[in-house]
């Protein structure tokens, strides 16, 4: 039997006939461990994947018979949202999160609504056939079509799919599944690679639906996040605070769909609960005004809602200004930082600064420039901000309000929630002027904004 032996990063995947400190293609430290390979186990690994596949002859292109993406509604909507309007038959999704942040209670939760009309086999690597009662009890779930195995054997799980034929299956998780066919323990890439793609390639030929669960690493990936990510037809990621009930959903790939959507969702006792109006979450609304408040509108996709930026300008210490942001861009807020100090002539250089979208939300999107800016100058003049307004526009390095995209959603938004004035670019305000029921004021530069905002 010839061995053949290699060292493969756990982060990336990629293989070096020696041990190297850094790895050249993501260059992570000490991240190389040693894998053994014979010839026996590459001929039985590509016989269970021959015996899962079909063999299909080449055909024309236009010869192929065009065929309709088969979509199931999960009757979760903001899961559905994010997989671009349902679950696809056959298809391969990856769900990655923090420990505790709510995989496996919503797998469990979208299995339990699935099977009621159609079969289910979650394989669970991690938890008891009792814990996981025990969890269904707790969240109220109960079916005769939800199969529950606890198995960590490919080629056990694959016999299990191959008998029973669910419309879905959920794989809890992904990194406890091993070939007994490699030597490699499970977790490593070498083993995540081998189960993913050969249940990836079951899905293909039987036309069921995976769900892979994925743990991330302490840099907050996904475990072996490239191998992973071509494999499946989805990569979804859940983020969220502990402390916090908020949770959010985010696509990072699919091919069904667009990445632009988010899911929010609230961790309650039963269970995951779907936010449909995510305003009323990010938005506190305060009878008596504080400086450092401001509000904004953002777009998900399609959706938009209305979160609150707050900052607190204080004067430096230690001699160097420090400036810290929580769900925004730390490098866009300088260059906003070093706009009001240039064109509008706040002194800000011996201040710190701190930024913070409140409800743990990030905001990745210029729109919210002018929210940022003036929250900053409000904190550092001491001078609240009108809580019936809401700010929206991208801000230049000149400190000129430049147009931005959909605001017309934006505005509406705003008014549904009962805002009664939007500041908004003045390249849109032409656009906007059949709008009634809130008053819009459109502004070129920071300053007009400082003009009609300040209490």
């Amino acid at each position: 039997m010839q061995t053949k032996t290699v060292f493969t990063c756990q982060s990336c995947g990629y293989q070096s006939p020696k041990w190297l400190g850094r790895c050249p293609e993501c260059d992570k430290w000490n991240s190389f461990i040693e894998e053994s390979f014979d010839n026996n186990s590459e001929r039985a690994s590509r016989s269970i994947i021959a015996d899962i596949l079909s063999s299909n002859a080449p055909q024309k292109l236009s010869a192929i018979e065009l065929k309709g993406l088969l979509r199931t509604n999960t009757r979760i909507s903001e899961l559905d949202r994010v997989l671009g309007g349902g679950l696809v038959e056959g298809s391969a999704v990856l769900v990655g999160g923090e420990p505790g942040i709510g995989k496996s209670t919503l797998m469990l939760q979208v299995s339990n609504i699935i099977s009621k009309e159609r079969r289910v086999l979650y394989v669970s690597g991690e938890e008891s056939l009792s814990q996981i009662k025990l969890r269904a009890k707790r969240l109220g779930l109960s079916s005769d079509n939800l199969y529950i195995v606890n198995e960590t054997d490919l080629v056990r799980i694959i016999k299990y799919i191959k008998e029973l034929k669910p419309y879905m299956a959920v794989i809890d998780s992904i990194q406890t599944v091993y070939n007994p066919q490699f030597s490699q323990n499970a977790g490593t890439v070498t083993q995540i690679k081998e189960s993913a793609g050969m249940l990836t390639a079951l899905a293909k030929s039987i036309g069921v639906s995976v769900f892979f669960i994925g743990h991330i690493t302490k840099d907050g990936v996904i475990a072996g996040p490239k191998v992973l990510e071509h494999i499946v037809d989805s990569v979804i990621y859940f983020e969220g605070q502990k402390e916090s009930p908020l949770r959010i959903l985010r696509a990072i790939k699919n091919r069904f769909g667009t990445t632009d959507e988010v899911g929010i969702f609230s961790m309650e006792q039963d269970g995951l609960k779907e936010v449909k109006d995510p305003s009323g979450i990010f938005i506190l609304h305060k009878n008596n005004p504080l400086p450092g408040s401001s509000i904004t509108t953002v777009i998900e996709g399609t959706r938009p809602f209305l979160v609150e930026i707050q900052a607190l300008v204080t004067a430096s210490g230690f001699g160097m200004a420090r400036q810290r942001s929580m769900g925004f861009d730390l490098n866009r807020m300088i260059l906003l930082i070093a706009g009001l100090q240039k064109n509008v002539g706040l002194n800000l250089a011996n201040q710190d600064i701190y930024l913070n979208v409140a409800g743990g939300v990030k905001v990745n999107e210029p729109a919210s420039d002018l929210a940022v800016s003036v929250a900053i100058s409000s904190s550092f003049k001491e001078r609240p901000v009108r809580q019936d307004t809401v700010i929206m526009g991208e801000v230049g390095l000149t400190s000129e309000v430049r147009g931005i995209s959909q605001v017309r959603a934006r505005v509406n938004e705003a008014k549904r929630l009962g805002y009664k004035k939007c500041i908004i670019p003045a390249s849109d305000y032409k656009s906007l002027k059949n709008i009634t029921g809130i008053e819009l004021i459109g502004v070129g530069n920071v300053s007009q904004a400082f003009e009609e905002l300040f209490i």
